[in-house]
């Protein structure tokens, strides 16, 4: 095969990959928006109803923009057409419940689009600059000669305290550029949106591995001790033998280091201050940013997921094989074999029986849940009557500041505001002038009830209450507006 005709295969492979195939057709505009309403950056999964639902009503919406090229069909089978072409997986959550995620084929997809989607220069210092530093800092831990390594770290360390010396004596602080910092941020939110797809190239992984043993379980015809230490074998080399495990291993041996979490979190919060960040970075930009030490986190914990989901669901298998399984079925063959063994004594040898197929359901009308259990009435201990003399002073005036409204007091201030020739114009303004003892935060709660028992109406605007506690403490509350009757009029007339 010439060189042409083999990068012609090489590509035609790559077109034939579910990421390209998705952006490849002509709805893919629509589909990729319907994935980012749907899953968002995260990937969280949904429901299967509910994003059935979404897809629906997404397309209304899409649909009454004006765009033609738009799928056919219900949620349902546009999701399941979704699904045959390798953009959606349906599995169980933890809780028993069918979900949907994207999988890392649609993940890339969405990748790719955003990337376009952002205005990015080609070519850069601070691109260059990046490349330099990775091939050094590569070289620096790849390099087998000794005296290579000692050289570079000595070139840089000789650097380093060099800048460090000129900062120190007070010279001129070199601010970034704009452009140098657009790039960065441009590059750094390239490689943080990339990390979803990243986690679920490894949470498919897992998957496939699980499917694979599984079957060599099933298909294999070795005892079942030879089966199960080649399980443990496979097992113990998940992590080490795919370039998926090995990259999980890495990033999960990084991030379990509190001192670099922090590290992460605290570099990201002073790039997120940055003077020029607010003029370059969007909302959106900066949400993406701020979550990136939780994305990761929550990437590690769906991957954990899905390895503890292989291990159990390899033990579950592999106990209900070797012993609930295999015992039942024998316990019946040799019920099946006795009763043959009678039936065959009592009968002629060409005598015949009807069989169904299935036996009988049960009909159970009620099945007991719980059973009695004698400590349900054993009675409690009795409470011991504690020293009248270890208790300690009370007074009555402290017992009523920690009890309800006074409704008998703050009935006769409020009779005696609407009777004033100048009454308060509110609620608020008439608590504000009571003493303290009537200015607690349950008294609050009092003017409200009396209010409400002569069917004063609240207001859409709120007015603040500032309350005091028993203990001299302050505390404002924002309460709608209850404006007190004119008294020139009747109060018929004012609630009409």
């Amino acid at each position: 095969m010439s060189g042409i005709a083999g990068e012609l295969a090489r590509v035609r492979g790559a077109f034939a990959q579910p990421t390209l195939t998705l952006l490849h057709q002509r709805q893919a505009p629509v589909v990729i928006t319907i994935f980012r309403a749907a899953f968002g950056r995260n990937n969280k999964p949904i429901p299967t109803a509910r994003l059935h639902t979404q897809v629906e009503e997404h397309l209304a919406e899409v649909r009454l923009a004006g765009e033609t090229e738009v799928p056919s069909g219900s949620g349902r089978d546009i999701c399941q057409r979704w699904m045959r072409g390798q953009w959606l997986v349906r599995s169980l959550d933890e809780t028993g419940q069918e979900v949907y995620t994207l999988t890392s084929h649609a993940q890339q997809a969405l990748e790719l689009v955003k990337n376009l989607a952002r205005d990015r220069a080609t070519l850069s210092e601070h691109r260059i600059a990046t490349i330099l530093g990775t091939v050094r800092r590569f070289n620096s831990e790849a390099n087998p000669d000794r005296t290579a390594r000692v050289t570079i770290l000595n070139a840089e360390i000789a650097r380093l305290r060099a800048e460090r010396d000129r900062l120190v004596d007070g010279a001129e602080l070199v601010s970034a550029t704009e452009d140098y910092m657009l790039e960065g941020f441009t590059e750094l939110l390239s490689l943080i949106s990339a990390l979803p797809s990243d986690f679920a190239r490894v949470e498919e992984r897992f998957a496939t591995i699980r499917s694979e043993i599984l079957a060599a379980f099933r298909a294999e015809d070795r005892p079942a001790g030879e089966v199960i230490d080649d399980y443990l074998s496979r097992a113990d080399a998940l992590m080490t033998s795919t370039h998926e495990g090995r990259a999980f291993e890495g990033a999960f041996t990084l991030l379990r280091d509190d001192a670099l979490v922090i590290q992460l979190r605290e570099d990201l919060t002073a790039l997120l201050d940055h003077p020029l960040s607010d003029g370059l970075l969007s909302d959106a930009d900066r949400a993406e940013l701020r979550g990136t030490v939780r994305l990761v986190r929550d990437g590690l914990d769906r991957v954990l997921a899905q390895r503890s989901r292989v291990t159990a669901t390899l033990k579950e298998y592999i106990v209900s094989h070797d012993a609930a399984r295999d015992r039942e079925l024998e316990q019946t063959l040799r019920q099946v074999e006795s009763e043959l063994m009678t039936w065959m004594a009592r009968t002629g040898p060409r005598a015949t029986v009807d069989l169904p197929l299935l036996p009988a359901r049960a009909g159970v009308e009620h099945l007991r849940e719980r059973f009695y259990d004698p400590a349900d009435d054993v009675l409690p201990e009795r409470i011991s009557a504690a020293d009248a003399e270890d208790a300690p002073p009370v007074s009555l005036a402290a017992l009523m500041s920690q009890g309800g409204p006074q409704l008998a007091s703050l009935r006769q201030r409020l009779d005696e505001s609407l009777a004033s020739l100048l009454p308060a114009g509110s609620l608020a303004e008439l608590f504000d002038g009571f003493e303290p003892s009537l200015r607690r935060p349950v008294e609050i709660f009092g003017l409200l009830h009396l209010a409400a028992d002569r069917e004063w109406e609240t207001e859409d605007a709120a007015e603040e209450f500032a309350a005091v506690r028993a203990d001299g403490t302050r505390r404002t509350f924002s309460v709608p507006r209850v404006s007190l009757p004119d008294p020139d009029r009747p109060e018929s007339e004012t609630r009409a």
